[in-house]
């Protein structure tokens, strides 16, 4: 009788615990917008305090690599889901208590920040490179099935049981993740029985004792000093490639993630309840792209029909010039139907784009996966900052002529912006960025 692998459990529990987190990143985004507009918050303040998890998110997020490398991601991971889910279970949502909101969405985000080098780490551990595209890819689209659902279920809520009631149902998530995490997940059978082959699993550096790691490759196993060549790192050309890719990306995605509820409602003279599914196209749109883009390029690989590095580049360089063509003529429409598809495109051509760059994190360095997801993920929590407080400043700015926000000028440079990063980017990994090892 088959077995199910146990690695394809850890990928499962991976992607929903992506789910899971970016759940609430919309859920708050949601939640906040319509208690902030109700209590006559100004665009410059909003944007402070959806800006403010980022600032903790970036805090982290190479204490998390390096905390997964030395400690393991399975732990790791599962404390900073305890922590988050707590403070969403006990932090009041009043947009009049500044303080209080600030300080909690630092928390979060400083919580947050450990998850995803975590799960790099612990995907490295677990996931053979044959099937590394697509078990990454579908790992990270967990992240927009969760704003697809969030933005289909949260606004119902808010209207039903009110803005805090979307904190509570977050933490009641996170909290039924943890459960299922404790009693399923595990680390690589070889952790614990230094004898096992690693048949099937993927390369690793685990913790032991000491500052001595067992380095499982081909089925043997050695010891090796954990010294992380963070020089090397900082220097190397191909991991700026994945940095400058992984902020523009994530500027792109955090500003629509963020201000596309204000767009809807403000630019558009939308409703968020009225316009039913189609507000969870563009996140949605992004779950199909990214693990469209996964098994394309474990089929290219697998099948030899391009290297490893170009599949990255001819992936990473098509999803980012279609979705700047798209993030241009976003503010030329002005019906839902317009505004919703060419998010849509953005969105989705950005997460088809994450088989580029996303996944050569594990092509470089494998060993250190964790560690280089932690460098280049604080470049794409730096976006996340710089982008949404800078869209509130401009919008703030363009109500001096506007007082709505309804006209397209008001909005031409909020999707500008990220347009032209995306152009600049691929062009960047195009010219830097490898598919082969570069970290032994």
């Amino acid at each position: 009788m088959m077995t199910f692998p146990k690695r394809y459990l850890i990928v499962i529990l991976t992607f929903i615990s992506t789910s899971v987190c970016y759940i609430e990143r919309v859920g708050f985004s949601i939640a906040y917008t319509i208690a902030a507009d109700a209590a006559r918050v100004n665009q410059s303040t909003k944007g402070t305090i959806l800006a403010t998890f980022y600032c903790g998110y970036a805090c982290s997020q190479v204490p998390g690599g390096w905390a997964a490398q030395r400690i393991g991601g399975r732990k790791v991971l599962l404390i900073s889901f305890v922590l988050w889910s707590l403070t969403c279970a006990l932090v009041p949502l009043d947009p009049n208590q500044v303080t209080v909101l600030v300080i909690a969405r630092l928390l979060v985000g400083v919580a947050q920040g450990f998850i995803f080098p975590s799960i790099h780490t612990v995907l490295a551990q677990w996931v053979p490179a044959h099937e590394r595209s697509r078990s990454v890819s579908l790992t990270m689209s967990g992240m927009y099935l969760g704003a697809a659902a969030g933005m289909l279920f949260l606004p119902s809520l808010v209207k039903y049981r009110g803005p805090q009631s979307v904190f509570l149902a977050e933490a009641a998530l996170g909290a039924m993740w943890c459960m299922l995490w404790f009693n399923y997940a595990s680390d690589p059978p070889w952790s614990e029985h230094p004898k096992a082959t690693a048949a099937g699993f993927g390369e690793s550096l685990l913790p032991v004792k000491g500052n001595q790691k067992v380095k499982v490759e081909n089925g043997g196993i050695s010891a090796r000093t954990a010294n992380i060549p963070w020089k090397k790192i900082v220097l190397s050309l191909p991991v700026w490639a994945i940095v400058v890719n992984n902020f523009t990306f994530h500027y792109g995605l955090y500003v629509l993630m963020n201000w596309l509820p204000t767009y809807f409602e403000k630019g558009l003279q939308l409703s968020l309840q009225e316009m039913g599914s189609s507000k969870m196209m563009p996140y949605f749109n992004m779950f199909i792209f990214s693990n469209i883009g996964g098994v394309v390029a474990d089929h290219l690989i697998t099948k030899r029909i391009l290297s490893v590095t170009g599949v990255r580049k001819l992936l990473n360089t098509v999803g980012f010039l279609v979705a700047s063509l798209a993030l241009i003529a976003l503010p030329i429409f002005r019906t839902s139907s317009g505004a919703v598809f060419c998010s849509s495109v953005a969105l989705g051509f950005l997460a088809l784009g994450r088989a580029g760059f996303a996944v050569n994190h594990m092509d470089i360095a494998p060993r250190y996966a964790g560690i280089v997801m932690g460098v280049s993920n604080t470049a794409g929590t730096f976006a996340g900052i710089i982008g949404v407080h800078l869209t509130g400043c401009l919008l703030e700015t363009a109500k001096t002529t506007d007082s709505d926000l309804s006209s397209p000028d008001s909005w031409r440079l909020v999707f500008y912006i990220p347009g032209y990063l995306c152009i600049f980017s691929s062009l960047v990994f195009l010219l830097f960025s490898t598919g082969e090892r570069i970290f032994d």
